[in-house]
């Protein structure tokens, strides 16, 4: 059996940490996928320390990203076939990685850009890790993908709380105010 782990749209700038909840699942894993949205080449790369990585570029990583990552890719592991695209659609629903997978002739699709975990089984697994440091309207995530021969699971491993980025916005307001009131402007 092949543990896999997943992630997608980090979108960390260069001198930021892989989040601990990533390192942790990457170091018991067989494999690591990322499906775009590194930023960086110094974020790749530090992705590339955690251990064996598939990637490909998403519509945030930077030129020289790009340059060096298809914007799909077709892995095979033991014998299933997976797919990894950014975008797997222009829309919020399935449908169009359902259609994407099928084109790519593979068991599985993993696509991120939603930045929200999305585990679908149907004809073919679909699968978007979601964000670990930039989820919306959920947890942080990553997705853990177990293949045993032919089979083929996955599921979504949250990595913290859901966290609201208008809520961050209202901290960052109070806490300004709060320094202005300390150095006497209001």
């Amino acid at each position: 059996m092949k543990r896999i782990v997943a992630v997608s749209d980090t979108h960390l700038q260069a001198g930021s940490m892989v989040p601990g909840g990533v390192v942790d699942l990457a170091e018991g894993a067989d494999l690591l996928l990322h499906a775009g949205d590194f930023v960086t080449l110094q974020v790749y790369d530090a992705f590339c320390d955690l251990g064996p990585l598939v990637a490909v570029c998403g519509n945030s990583d930077s030129p020289e990203v790009k340059a060096i990552l298809p914007k799909r890719r077709v892995i095979e592991v033991e014998g299933v076939k997976i797919g990894i695209v950014h975008q797997a659609s222009h829309f919020a629903d399935t449908m169009g990685a359902a259609f994407l997978a099928r084109e790519m002739d593979v068991d599985a699709l993993v696509f991120g850009h939603l930045h929200r975990p999305v585990v679908e089984r149907g004809p073919r697994l679909l699968i978007s890790p979601g964000s670990p440091t930039e989820p919306r309207l959920s947890a942080p995530s990553a997705a853990e993908i177990e293949v045993d021969g032919v089979e083929i699971r996955g599921r979504i491993l949250p990595l913290g709380r859901p966290v609201c980025g208008y809520f961050k916005y209202a901290e960052s307001l109070v806490e300004g105010s709060e320094e202005e009131r300390r150095e006497g402007g209001v």
